[in-house]
């Protein structure tokens, strides 16, 4: 069975700093044993340890848990929708949605009710882009990107057959 967290991220840390075993143990007053044995995996931290080591380098515990946790890649599989005449594939974690989007000239999407409460982000790969909201337009060519609250009603409208990339960041799980 895998370990719940993966310490080996503490060996990276103290590289990252240029700092020895011995550096870290008397910064965190945790002993150089303790601190060799959990870069190797060999035992579990105590809180008191984290927060201890999390200070070495910066960091808060939750910090430090955070980075140990996330040593194992999440995969997902794509899925695909077609919003009016957009072409959209995308991609799904829980506080980030990702949507690569196509569509041809004359082409118009305006859908901000499937929107919970987001900042989304557009940002244009090709073509020419029409964006809409209340009382704002603006146009967007390739390289442009623009940030906006999805609650507030938007609409995209290809002026020329158009690839874009489009962001949902949960504003409560901010990175």
């Amino acid at each position: 069975m895998k370990e719940m967290y993966d310490f080996a991220i503490l060996r990276q840390l103290r590289k990252r700093e240029n700092l020895s075993i011995a550096e870290v143990s008397e910064r965190s007053g945790i002993s150089a044993a303790v601190i060799s044995k959990l870069e190797r995996n060999l035992s579990a931290a105590e809180l008191e340890t984290i927060y201890r080591l999390a200070r070495v380098f910066g960091m808060n515990a939750s910090d430090l848990l955070a980075l140990a946790e996330a040593r194992a890649a999440h995969k997902v599989t794509e899925t695909g929708h077609d919003s009016d005449n957009f072409r959209f594939r995308e991609v799904k974690y829980g506080n980030v949605r990702c949507l690569y989007g196509t569509a041809q000239a004359g082409s118009r999407v305006s859908r901000p009710k499937i929107h919970g409460d987001d900042y989304e982000i557009c940002w244009l790969l090709e073509g020419e882009l029409d964006f809409f909201l209340p009382g704002e337009k603006h146009n967007l060519k390739p390289g442009d990107a623009i940030q906006f609250d999805a609650m507030l009603e938007h609409t995209y409208e290809a002026v020329k057959d158009t690839k874009l990339i489009i962001i949902h960041l949960k504003k409560q799980k901010r990175f």
